[in-house]
């Protein structure tokens, strides 16, 4: 692949808050681009990337679905797109965050009528985090109550953008019908079919809108120097000059472009189609990609003939078999490759496809800037990086959040055990927030998750999926302790040395509480009265003894330091000290105590402004805080925040209080100590 080539692609993703219309819009994009021939709807159960029965009966996507289309604006050439509809609910964040992390670009989609709403925002911040550049589609704009202009100060107040709105809309609501384009002069209008039409100015058209095409032009060359040098010579800027400073504005992430339009009618899908090619950057307008090789980090650009470099980021199971998702940043993966992996032996590529929501299609190749599938890993993990078995490299992991609630899962028939076993290690390796535990006192299975809706699905998919009966217990929330004070001195000593193999090892720690809740490990030793593999043994024995503290929770927001030692020629070994460590991080907790912590969620509550006051008192009893009453076109939303704890069963409760038509939203805020 020559990088001409490589300058059509467009990995992009679809990020929204749930109900902005990202699938209906996924839709609208394939339909317009002639991968598909009848539009499906969300509501139906008939969209193409909601193909899962769970999806279809609940409404909402739950896993990012990749499709592929081509799109040729204007007199360019074809440009293959790579598009991932990505859930918008936050308990299904990994999906968003591991599609982020091997996408090139993103289009925000933002509710005309409700604007920046919670989820925007955490969707919003993960693509800042991981350097994607943006654009932001304003849909909806056929509703009562949408507004272009409250979402554009929406995105400069909330999520402190520079958002440069590329056109202007025409009509409002249900008169919503056509779209003034700034940049190349043209009026833009669609019949009740969402049939497009192109005009340009007219005479009268330009002085009526040449003043906010100058405005436009003005922001634009606040952010890039060669538009600004232009502007300032009082050069006339062109459509091209334009689109070229606003591409380069684009991938800098300094700005980001803003359209509007309909999807459900088909209305502004052709200018965001154009938008995308013209402004979200290919492969090679990336940074390089670092990679360690041995001691050394490499950085890897997308080169066919370059160093083979991958990244697994999916997994899922369709009825073709097992699909490993994968991001090729370097080289090129062939079928019938042997290649080595970073948490496996090395692998053979037996069967390489490209994957259209739940169609696969054989492919013998896959170059550098490809997003594709391998079939039938089924021990694959996400997260691994795959490479030649010449020159192994290692990318930058996948994180995802720790779950903080867990419920407990027991077999409904003996015969079931099995299955319920293969099911759970089946979901597990399909979603990295998704764990299961045994539970230390009762040996009962637990299920951890990202909230209510995550294990509702992930059971759901064991009853529907594996075929099996399914009992829910109590749910358990993840607590988490913190030291109260100081320990100096501590010892942690192992001596075994008659019977066999000796044992030796003698550790002196220093514990000191911080601020917040990380954990970090370092050593004062000098003069190598303790190797330094003792040092790592050590390291691994007290993480492994903050795992499980007093209270029997993990423990965090700590300072260890290992300050002196001793060793024995003969008896001191890595287990000695990795023991000796857990023993000294034991005693000095016991000596210390913890304060218990439980997680707090951020919470969002759009409710009839009829039933705000039920909300507000309910909130209360359950010790939640109110922060904020936002009201418009006749309701509220409620922010605030609540322990985890107390939000048990809060959905239902929500919808009995306010007949079926308050909505909530809640994620991760944060720790506090329990009430």
């Amino acid at each position: 692949m020559n990088t001409q080539t490589l300058s059509l692609r467009r990995n992009l993703g679809i990020i929204a808050h749930i109900d902005a219309g990202k699938t209906t819009l996924t839709e609208r994009l394939l339909w317009k681009t002639g991968q598909i021939h009848r539009v499906g709807e969300v509501h139906d159960g008939a969209a193409t990337t909601d193909f899962s029965a769970i999806e279809r009966e609940r409404g909402i996507t739950i896993g990012a679905a990749a499709v592929q289309a081509q799109w040729a604006p204007r007199d360019l050439p074809a440009h293959r797109l790579t598009l991932i509809d990505t859930p918008g609910h936050i308990d299904f964040a990994i999906e968003v965050e591991r599609s982020l992390r091997v996408l090139d670009g993103a289009v925000a989609v933002f509710s005309a009528v409700d604007g920046v709403q919670p989820q925007s925002e955490t969707v919003w911040h993960q693509a800042r985090r991981h350097g994607v550049p943006l654009l932001a589609f304003v849909n909806k704009m056929d509703r009562i109550g949408a507004s272009f202009d409250r979402v554009v100060a929406q995105l400069a107040d909330r999520l402190q953008a520079r958002p440069l709105a590329l056109g202007l809309a025409l009509g409002s609501e249900a008169a919503f019908d056509g779209w003034v384009d700034l940049v190349d002069r043209k009026v833009l209008h669609w019949d009740a079919a969402g049939s497009l039409q192109r005009q340009p100015w007219t005479d009268a058209q330009t002085q009526q809108w040449q003043p906010q095409r100058d405005a436009l032009v003005q922001a634009a060359a606040e952010l890039d120097d060669v538009l600004a040098d232009v502007w300032l010579d009082g050069s006339t800027v062109d459509a091209d000059a334009l689109r070229a400073a606003v591409r380069r504005i684009t991938v800098s992430g300094a700005g980001v472009p803003v359209l509007a339009g309909a999807a459900f009618k088909g209305k502004g899908v052709e200018s965001l189609l154009d938008a995308i090619v013209d402004y979200l950057p290919s492969p090679l307008d990336r940074p390089s990609v670092s990679a360690i090789a041995g001691e050394e980090t490499v950085q890897l650009l997308p080169d066919a003939q370059g160093p083979l470099a991958a990244l697994l980021f999916k997994v899922t199971h369709m009825q073709q078999g097992a699909l490993a998702f994968v991001r090729v940043y370097s080289g090129t993966l062939r079928v019938g490759d042997r290649i080595a992996s970073s948490r496996h032996d090395a692998r053979r590529v037996g069967r390489l496809v490209r994957v259209q929501a739940d169609q696969v299609h054989d492919i013998d190749q896959a170059e550098a800037g490809d997003i594709v599938a391998v079939m039938g890993w089924k021990d694959a993990i996400s997260g691994e990086t795959l490479s030649s078995l010449q020159q192994p490299l290692l990318l930058e992991a996948i994180h995802s959040q720790p779950a903080v609630l867990a419920w407990r899962l027991q077999a409904g028939r003996a015969s079931d055990l099995i299955r319920i076993s293969q099911g759970l290690a089946s979901l597990v390796q399909e979603d990295p927030s998704f764990r299961v535990e045994a539970d230390a006192e009762t040996g009962e299975t637990l299920v951890w998750g990202m909230g209510e809706l995550h294990l509702e699905v992930m059971v759901e998919r064991l009853r529907s999926e594996w075929k099996v009966e399914v009992q829910v217990g109590q749910p358990r929330v993840a607590y988490l302790e913190k030291p109260r004070s100081t320990a100096l001195g501590v010892v942690g000593r192992v001596v075994k040395q008659s019977g066999g193999q000796g044992q030796f090892a003698h550790v002196v720690l220093e514990l000191r509480p911080r601020e917040d809740d990380a954990m970090e490990f370092s050593d004062r030793i000098v003069g190598g009265v303790v190797p330094r593999n003792f040092i790592r043994a050590v390291e691994q024995g007290v993480r492994a003894a903050l795992q499980d503290g007093p209270q029997g929770h993990p423990v965090v927001g700590l300072d260890v330091v290992l300050v002196d030692g001793q060793t024995h020629a003969k008896d001191s070994s890595e287990q000695a000290f990795h023991r000796a460590g857990m023993e000294a991080v034991k005693a000095a907790l016991a000596e210390m105590g913890t304060q218990l912590l439980e997680p707090v969620m951020s919470l969002q509550v759009l409710s009839p402004a009829a039933n705000v006051g039920d909300v507000v008192g309910d909130l209360q009893r359950r010790h939640g805080r109110v922060q904020a009453i936002d009201e418009r076109d006749g309701r509220s939303q409620v922010s605030g925040f609540a322990p985890l704890a107390q939000l048990q069963g809060y959905s239902t409760a929500l919808r009995s209080m306010s007949q079926g038509r308050a909505s909530s939203t809640m994620q991760l805020h944060g720790y506090a100590p329990a009430q």
